[in-house]
């Protein structure tokens, strides 16, 4: 049987959780701007795996419509009952680069106490590209939670700033590997006479994987 649009909108009305699900798989197949329309539904669905699933597309299906993306993905960030489709709601809304809802990110950073919202805040601020974003990325690097922290190296790459290259210097002797290996990603992505040092430094690291990304980081710098 063929998916089309009347195929899946019918499965989305489905009571059955297994059919709306698969309705929300099927719009990946259909044209982006029928696909767009049809999401909106599942965006509302009453069952979080649905909403979850629906809003994770809104990355590429967003482009149809801008503003009202923003004021979709913007909706399940504050309101959703599921810190999962909060998540994946920042996630979109940083892919999208909706400068708009920097605010609302950083709002609900500071006053949500759930580590995975604050993690995929931190995450796509550096895809979000916006300035205001340093200081909030500044203050992330001394999270308490490890995941955050590096996400916060990592944005900070992203983002550009090079007052970011003094900040993570420290980190460059950390006894995490991970986050030594994300301080080379980002100093790559910074460049500078300061990174350029850093970098000289962890191309000895103990760590194989760490140091061959540091000299390959070096010829670029």
């Amino acid at each position: 049987m063929s998916i089309t649009p009347e195929s899946v909108k019918q499965l989305l009305s489905s009571e059955n959780l297994g059919d709306r699900l698969r309705a929300v798989n099927q719009i990946r197949q259909l044209e982006p701007a029928i696909g767009f329309e049809l999401i909106q539904s599942a965006i509302g669905d009453s069952n979080s795996r649905v909403r979850y699933s629906a809003v994770s597309q809104m990355d590429t299906l967003g482009t149809q419509d801008l503003q009202l993306s923003l004021d979709i993905l913007r909706d399940r960030l504050v309101h959703d009952s599921e810190v999962d489709v909060q998540a994946a709601a920042a996630d979109c809304l940083g892919a999208l680069k909706l400068h708009e809802a920097f605010e609302d990110l950083q709002n609900l950073y500071y006053t949500t106490t759930e580590w995975l919202i604050q993690f995929s805040i931190i995450a796509t601020l550096g895809e979000l590209g916006d300035p205001r974003a340093f200081e909030l990325l500044k203050e992330a690097l001394s999270s308490e939670n490890e995941l955050v922290q590096t996400a916060a190296i990592s944005s900070l790459g992203d983002l550009g700033d090079l007052q970011a290259v003094p900040l993570l210097a420290p980190y460059a002797t950390n006894p995490d590997w991970q986050i030594r290996y994300r301080v080379v990603q980002a100093l790559d992505r910074l460049g500078s006479a300061e990174a350029k040092s850093i970098l000289e430094t962890l191309a000895d690291d103990e760590v194989d994987a760490i140091a061959t990304e540091a000299k390959q980081s070096l010829q670029s710098v």
